[in-house]
């Protein structure tokens, strides 16, 4: 007689990683990142990025979010003010600096906050660590001497192997042909994604973002 496992059809194991799709320009992208598994999505202030919003269409794209799915701003050496009136103006659940700012103007916004790295060697990454205690959460990305992130760069995985002492995500030309393969050499426990699920800058592809997610998760 077949026992009930036997019955049981063998699925996937999906991991825990944790998935912020950044540069949302629209809310039916929001809406796509959502019902794909993104836990988070990335509203980018930044009037020199490609990808940047007002205000206005933030509250738009904030406002199609499901529950528990993450609402991030990313500011590039903003003024505090600006920074104010656009967290009274939206819903915003999580701050992302990533220009030059201290551990001290980044927690004045009474928000958690992720600050990015733009890493060169192991270096950065200690040093990050021991400037921003009070941040949330690193966010590693690839090194440009010019530009502040979404440049489709990515760089050595192997140097965020190993206790690096406080949370972190990967960030960096990651795409969904790469991002497995990125989780297993790194062992990022989180990872964050722009132009390698878009069609063209600012617009994200549906398909993408559903590949991309899917292969985050099974590894």
């Amino acid at each position: 007689m077949l026992g009930y496992r036997n019955l049981v059809p063998k699925v996937e194991t999906m991991n825990t990683i944790r998935i912020k799709i950044c540069g949302i320009t629209r809310p039916e992208d929001a809406l796509a990142a959502a019902e794909a598994g993104a836990d988070a999505v990335g509203l980018v202030f930044y009037a020199k990025s490609k990808r940047a919003v007002t205000a206005a269409q933030a509250k738009e794209i904030a406002a199609v979010l499901p529950p528990f799915v993450s609402a991030v701003a990313l500011f590039v050496n903003e003024q505090p003010d600006v920074i104010r009136e656009i967290l009274h103006q939206v819903p915003i659940d999580v701050i992302q600096f990533h220009g030059d700012e201290d551990d001290d103007f980044c927690r004045q916004f009474d928000r958690p906050y992720l600050k990015a790295v733009r890493v060169q060697s192991a270096a950065d990454i200690q040093t990050a660590c021991a400037k921003f205690p009070n941040a949330r959460a690193l966010l590693f990305d690839a090194y440009h001497p010019t530009e502040y992130g979404g440049t489709g760069q990515s760089f050595d995985w192997t140097l965020l192997r190993g206790n690096i002492g406080k949370p972190w995500i990967l960030a960096g030309g990651l795409t969904p042909e790469n991002v497995a393969d990125a989780v297993r050499t790194s062992g990022a426990a989180a990872v964050d994604v722009s132009g390698g699920v878009e069609s063209s800058a600012g617009i994200k592809d549906k398909e993408k973002m559903a590949a991309f997610v899917a292969a985050a998760k099974v590894v």
